[in-house]
């Protein structure tokens, strides 16, 4: 898992969902590919995904249930979980804030 990206771009203005309880910035790479870097504060979301979708947990704890599955799995820092194209997930922080890069493609 990636701790830093180097020569990278920025996109300066945020992603915010749900009232600010979401909150990410875009990174774009030179080969022109994105990610998304961003904190989700204590609540319980659901996100609709266009492309697939890796999200890797940097820091803090939640619980992530795929569109597709009858359970949500915990996820911790060092963990990720893989949403497929055209799908969506539920995802929840009981405590903290959990950290995350999100990958499309």
């Amino acid at each position: 898992m990636d701790s830093q990206f180097d020569n990278v771009s920025v996109v300066c203005k945020a992603n915010v969902y749900f009232d600010g309880r979401v909150v990410s910035h875009t990174v774009v790479f030179p080969d022109g590919t994105k990610k998304t870097v961003g904190l989700i504060y204590p609540g319980n979301y659901t996100f609709n995904t266009g492309a697939p979708e890796r999200m890797e947990i940097v820091a803090g704890d939640c619980q992530a249930r795929l569109a597709d599955a009858s359970e949500a799995k915990a996820y911790s820092a060092g963990t990720y979980f893989d949403v497929p194209g055209n799908s969506s997930f539920d995802i929840s922080v009981e405590s903290g804030i959990a950290e995350y890069i999100c990958s499309f493609g």
